[in-house]
């Protein structure tokens, strides 16, 4: 089915209070002019940061979804996913891209599987092996460094070297990825600063963007991250660029919210920052790395 607008099939799960994965990705990617197109892997109350969530796990349902989507003849500029529960609906992605896909295609995935140097407790080392079959059919994948680390079975390491960082972005990238960003990346014991590392196989570049730290922990923002990239790319920002508007949106979203008197896990206050994604772009510090 033909759409004048470009569509994004967002493969997430729904949480009613708490501003992550679909809460954010749908209004992110809507606000940058296109049509997301949620496949929701579960239902929950609020986010798993909030005590006492009640969640309605989908998975018996995503592909009775999808059949009814392949029945309508959609089409996909992008497919995006997130946060996956089980094998099942990890299986159900890789073979939504595989019946999906067009050479002009855009597939993001988000490797959800923890973060500061733990797996999340939903998730196993068998996860992490679907995982990596996952991110083979990926052209672009956003892990954190853990997630990275976890992907190619390395040791965790929170102040990495920049030649490891670069080592690391090249091995991921060798399982299929033509795009690799590493988030969440401290360099200093005071964590005064973050960075983002990219590689981009096509060009051989890598790319580091840095921004200052703020000491506090919103659940959502690598969702919020990674749509904004995903929409900056498909609007024809190059690589760069791309990551640097999506670090400033993050940085401002942080800042923006930080200031108040708010129960961090429910998020940023991302209606307050949406209106920076029409502003225009003012270069901030993405660096070229040297090649080596």
């Amino acid at each position: 089915m033909f759409s004048p607008i470009k569509r994004i099939a967002a493969i997430h799960d729904l949480s009613g209070y708490g501003k992550v994965s679909l809460t954010a990705i749908i209004p992110i990617l809507s606000s940058m002019g296109f049509q997301v197109c949620p496949l929701p892997t579960a239902v929950l109350s609020s986010n798993t940061e909030m005590p006492g969530f009640k969640l309605v796990d989908l998975t018996d349902h995503m592909r009775d979804f999808i059949e009814h989507w392949k029945s309508l003849n959609l089409e996909f500029s992008a497919i995006y996913s997130g946060f996956l529960g089980s094998h099942r609906q990890i299986e159900i992605v890789k073979d939504f891209i595989k019946h999906f896909w067009h050479p002009q295609q855009l597939v993001v995935v988000d490797p959800v599987l923890g973060d500061d140097g733990h797996l999340y407790d939903s998730m196993t080392l068998d996860m992490v092996s679907e995982m990596k079959t996952l991110i083979s059919q990926a052209d672009i994948i956003t892990p954190n460094l853990t997630e990275a680390c976890a992907l190619l079975d390395t040791r965790y390491n929170e102040k990495m070297h920049e030649s490891e960082l670069k080592t690391l972005l090249k091995a991921l990238s060798n399982s299929g990825p033509k795009i690799v960003i590493i988030t969440n990346v401290h360099k200093s014991d005071k964590k005064k600063q973050t960075f983002v590392y990219a590689y981009n196989k096509s060009d051989g570049r890598t790319w580091k963007v840095q921004c200052d730290y703020v000491p506090a922990h919103y659940p959502g923002t690598g969702d919020a991250f990674t749509s904004v990239l995903t929409g900056c790319l498909m609007q024809g920002d190059s690589l760069p660029v791309a990551l640097d508007r999506a670090v400033q949106f993050i940085s401002t979203a942080v800042r923006a919210t930080y200031g108040h008197t708010h129960d961090p896990r429910a998020g940023i206050f991302l209606e307050r920052v949406l209106p920076n994604l029409s502003a225009p772009f003012r270069p901030s510090s993405f660096e070229l790395l040297e090649q080596e």
